[in-house]
């Protein structure tokens, strides 16, 4: 039995195991109690099931098994459970509650009345045996009431005008519909904003009251829609008068300091802390004097000026100067002014294993605006266990990287354009990094990067990023042994793509639909369009001063030759919500990138196109997947050390490509409400994609893209993941499983059907493919969603 089978055989004992631990904890009970088991509701609609279950009390509802199990482990002594020194572990066991059985019927039909069952009925029925119950809410409905007729009530012609004018057009109140008093809420909720937003800083909800008349004929409801005035005289509306922003101290307290008012705005500002200007700040605060009271204002400077993460605290308070006028006041409690943060991970994959570790230290103002400044560094190492030698001599590549970001909130611009950021908040970031990777004998290489992006938001949804200037600088390079071996094996054409300086000027331009809406559950769709150009300045440069060429015949700036290409990514995402936390994930990625002019024939490592990792093709690892139908068997030296070495050597550096094709499926549902403080989902997929060369190269036979082949190069994986909600951030571990493998021919890339007599499988691709070795099984573990 192979390490994987054993691995499933033991996980599927465990889950085994853990269901028959659960069953048997009713034998803990006394003999006046019984674990609720099983949770039912007859006469339910299927549509008001879900949303009726929420309103069974969490004591009545079966537990989960793991976390009963758990629990049962620490917490029973002699067949019995304990009743002094509980641990607080997994999950108490939930008994048969009459009371709560009754409540939460009761809670049912008053649910049901609000979906337009006014003559709903449920009772729960009880099934007890040894020690277990199971409870069946049984529904009888009667027919729904549908509304007649809508008669409205305003004591105040305004609000029928603010009515008729800001709720109506979008009103789900209409005459024969269902009764459903989540629309009457909506329908309030529209209206108090509506209100609001008008200078009505005194006006509540409760003034807005719905009355529902079923003494109609037949199932026939009226409603009367009636907006009241205050019960001595009328809504008053109310102006801003002064506006002040107050920089207080860690502590939030309030102390007398010089105060300035500021000429243009009006604002009177006043820092506590002296490290804050005004300007910075005051462009987000959307409340300004002499304006109407305005909710949507009031809340729009809430997001914004907590979007810029300088501020752990934003507190608006108004003061009624008299009848109609409001003073105004913001109080900011700034973060701490700097922190460091240190992470660290471990990796593991193809028998290769290793450690990343980084720092990133931050300032949050730096410019007296909230600017954030980020040094980050990283050092990563990944060693194979294969090599001979100690420790070091087993290190097969290490990583360093040192960067510096620059982030302005808001557009700085050399003209008058700015964004007012009243959909989301803009940014300008300056970016400088530093890359110094090194694949031991084999691969090393220099990269430094300069940027300078705007980010904006023009709608609520639509969100725009260009970076007008990608300034670049690498230089590759391989071991002169290795390189010289490439050349004797026929590799000319990698060996210049690769080991190589070069400039790069270009710029990039980004649009992104839907971005709010990634983590929400409802139906919508997610795109994503990139642009990347670079070298076109330089070419009309070079034309003009004439550059100089180098031995190769491309021209260079200062010696060393510069990037012409044009790259283009598309990423499209539906969504579909299935009730509950159930979510259906459809992905389309696409990328393409050609290399002209100056480096035609040449497209760098770098800019290449890779499959597979944990945000793609899960059942591969990164860059281990195509292009085409590449099989890194074709690689061959003089004899089998040096061919096996070669191969060694080129792992993760000859699967590259100009052309990307990926779709993944995923069904995502919860697994458990409370694992160990978070919550517990689960996801099922299936990924299909490759990558191509636009032309035939000689290092990857039958790796170019063709129209009649291209539909047989699709790999397919799928698989199971988990995922931990901690609220703030989700850990994911997914596992990815070969089906069809597109390196081999006809049917033999379905590799699946070899799962179960894998020893005799893996020895064979050892034996042509050596030293890889072939798994059907991909482990990714990382934080976030996949898309």
């Amino acid at each position: 039995m192979t390490k994987k089978r054993r691995l499933l055989f033991f996980a599927s004992i465990t889950l085994l195991l853990l269901k028959f631990a659960s069953c048997r904890s009713a034998k803990y009970m006394e003999d006046n109690q019984a674990l609720v088991t099983d949770v039912n509701m007859s006469g339910m609609p299927k549509e008001l099931k879900e949303s009726a279950y929420a309103h069974v009390s969490n004591e009545i509802r079966p537990n989960s098994v793991l976390n009963l199990s758990i629990y049962n482990l620490f917490n029973t002594k002699n067949g019995r459970y304990k009743t002094q020194k509980i641990r607080q572990v997994g999950e108490a066991p939930h008994l048969l509650d009459s009371s709560l059985v009754e409540l939460s019927a009761d809670q049912i039909q008053r649910f049901l009345y609000t979906k337009g069952y006014f003559r709903a009925h449920v009772s729960p029925h009880l099934q007890l045996h040894k020690k277990k119950a199971k409870i069946d809410f049984v529904s009888q409905l009667g027919d729904p009431f549908y509304v007649q007729k809508i008669n409205y009530d305003f004591e105040d012609a305004v609000f029928s005008q603010i009515y008729t004018d800001e709720v109506s057009p979008s009103s789900k109140l209409q005459e024969g519909m269902q009764y459903d008093a989540a629309k009457l809420g909506e329908e309030r909720e529209k209206f108090f904003h509506a209100v609001k937003n008008k200078g009505y800083f005194d006006f509540l909800r409760q003034y807005m009251r719905v009355g529902v008349d079923t003494t109609m004929e037949g199932n026939n409801a009226a409603l009367l829609v009636k907006v009241a005035n205050p019960e001595h005289g009328v809504h008053q509306r109310y102006k801003i008068g002064q506006v002040s922003l107050h920089v207080l101290p860690a502590d939030g307290k309030k102390r007398e300091v010089a105060q300035d008012r500021d000429p243009i705005t009006g604002i009177v500002f006043a820092d506590q802390t002296s490290r804050y200007r005004l300007k910075p700040i005051a462009r987000y605060m959307y409340i300004r004097p002499g304006q109407d009271y305005n909710l949507s204002n009031e809340n729009l400077s809430y997001d914004r000026l907590y979007e810029m993460n300088g501020f752990r605290s934003v507190k608006i308070s108004y003061e009624k100067v008299d009848s109609s006028v409001l003073d105004v006041s913001y109080e900011l409690v700034p973060r701490p002014l700097m922190a460091n943060q240190v992470e660290g991970e471990y990796t593991f994959s193809s028998g290769m294993s290793g450690f990343n570790i980084g720092n990133t230290f931050s300032h949050r103002n730096v410019f007296g605006g909230a600017e954030l400044l980020e040094v980050k560094l990283r050092y990563g190492v990944l060693f194979d266990p294969r090599l001979a030698g100690n420790l070091k001599d087993k290190i097969f590549n290490n990583d360093f990287q040192v960067g510096v970001n620059l982030v302005v909130p808001r557009l700085l611009l050399p003209f008058g354009i700015r964004s007012s950021g009243r959909f989301g908040l803009p940014r300008t970031m300056f970016s400088s990094s530093l890359q110094l990777f090194n694949q031991d004998g084999t691969y090393s290489n220099r990269y430094f990067i300069n940027t300078l992006n705007y980010t904006w938001w023009q709608s609520r949804n639509l969100q725009h990023s260009y970076t007008p200037l990608v300034l670049e600088y690498r230089a590759g390079r391989f071991d002169p042994g290795f390189r010289d071996r490439l050349i004797e094996e026929g590799y000319q054409l990698y060996v210049e793509s690769n080991d190589r300086q070069y400039f790069g000027l270009g710029s990039q331009y980004a649009i992104t639909w839907n971005a709010p809406k990634l983590q929400k559950l409802e139906d919508f769709s997610f795109a994503r369009g990139v642009v990347d150009l670079s070298g076109n300045t330089l070419g009309v440069l070079s034309s003009l001063f004439r550059f100089r060429e180098n031995a190769a015949g491309m021209k260079t700036l200062f010696g060393v030759a510069y990037l012409q290409y044009a790259k283009a990514e598309a990423d499209y995402r539906l969504y579909r919500y299935l009730g509950g936390n159930r979510q259906f994930v459809f992905r389309f990625n696409a990328g393409v990138i050609v290399p002209y002019g100056n480096n035609s024939e040449l497209l760098i490592f770098e800019k290449s196109l890779f499959s597979g990792g944990m945000n793609g093709i899960r059942a591969w690892q990164a860059r281990t997947l195509g292009p085409g139908g590449y099989n890194r068997s074709s690689i061959k030296a003089s004899d089998d050390a040096k061919t096996e070495q070669l191969r060694l050597n080129l792992r993760n550096l000859d699967q590259l490509g100009e052309l990307k094709l990926e779709s993944n499926f995923e069904y995502r549902f919860r697994l458990l409400d409370n694992f160990l403080g978070a919550k517990m989902n689960g996801a099922t997929f299936v990924d299909m994609g490759n990558i191509w060369r636009l032309r035939p190269n000689t290092l990857n036979q039958e790796g170019e893209f063709k129209f009649d082949k291209f539909l047989s190069q699709i790999a397919i994986g799928t698989g199971f993941g988990l995922r931990f909600d901690m609220d703030y951030f989700t850990m994911r571990l997914d596992a990815g499983l070969k089906v069809k493998d597109p390196q081999f021919k006809g049917g033999d890339q379905w590799v699946i059907r070899h799962l179960f007599d894998a020893k005799e499988f893996k020895d064979m691709y050892r034996q042509t493919n050596s030293p890889d070795r072939y798994g059907f099984f991909q482990y990714n573990f990382g934080v976030g969603l996949p898309f």
